[in-house]
């Protein structure tokens, strides 16, 4: 399978970068101080959806400002200390693509996502992040920006996802997408192409755009 693109879209956490220690670790920290139980902590999905969306499935509206703050806080403190790490692949892959062709599309806001895309070294011209929108994944307004920004048709654009809000949010904005079975099974994502990480899949720039393969 041969995807043909202009322009490649690119979730961080899960997608690019591993910071599912560093997530687990800090909000369940973040949890204790604000007195949820496991219980309430477990029927809300983390991976993929603003941290202000997941505050404020768990806490009354006059507290969230403070409470995304604190869980803000406690994820960037805890970069330095092996919060991040490059997964499979990614820098080969990112490596392969012009800078003007890619994306990083984050529901972290824009000061955590730049302290993990810096603790490994990835620099992209273009991010969009938390703060740079209004409504959050599933829904497909942070990869229309991101689109936008990059002067590409969103038909034209690939998502690369790991967590079902995400690819939602790929497919609502019209766009082909590819799903990392990197933090949930295979079966639980739907997707254009489902492989294990990036390093499953090789770039080559041609005169008409981008074309993504699997390896092998």
């Amino acid at each position: 399978m041969t995807i043909h693109a202009h322009a490649l879209l690119f979730d961080n956490d899960g997608t690019l970068v591993s910071s599912l220690d560093s997530v687990e670790r800090c909000w369940t920290r973040w949890a204790r101080e604000y007195g949820i139980t496991a219980e309430e902590f477990r029927r809300v999905e983390l991976h993929g959806r603003p941290a202000v969306d997941i505050v404020a499935d768990l806490l009354p509206a006059r507290l969230v400002p403070e409470a995304v703050a604190r869980v803000e806080q406690l994820e960037v403190d805890d970069v330095p200390n092996g919060g991040v790490r490059l997964l499979p692949g990614t820098r080969e892959f990112l490596d392969s693509v012009p800078a003007d062709r890619w994306a990083v599309v984050t529901s972290a806001t824009r000061r955590l996502a730049e302290a993990r895309l810096d603790a490994v070294g990835i620099l992209p011209k273009t991010l969009i992040a938390a703060d740079d929108i209004t409504r959050g994944k599933p829904d497909p307004e942070p990869y229309l920006l991101a689109a936008r920004q990059l002067g590409v048709d969103p038909a034209r654009c690939v998502v690369f996802e790991d967590a079902p809000a995400g690819l939602q949010s790929g497919r609502a904005a019209g766009m082909t997408t590819v799903a990392l079975a990197t933090t949930h099974r295979a079966e639980e994502l739907t997707a254009d192409l489902v492989v294990n990480d990036l390093s499953a899949l090789s770039a080559l720039v041609t005169d008409g755009g981008l074309e993504i393969s699997r390896r092998g």
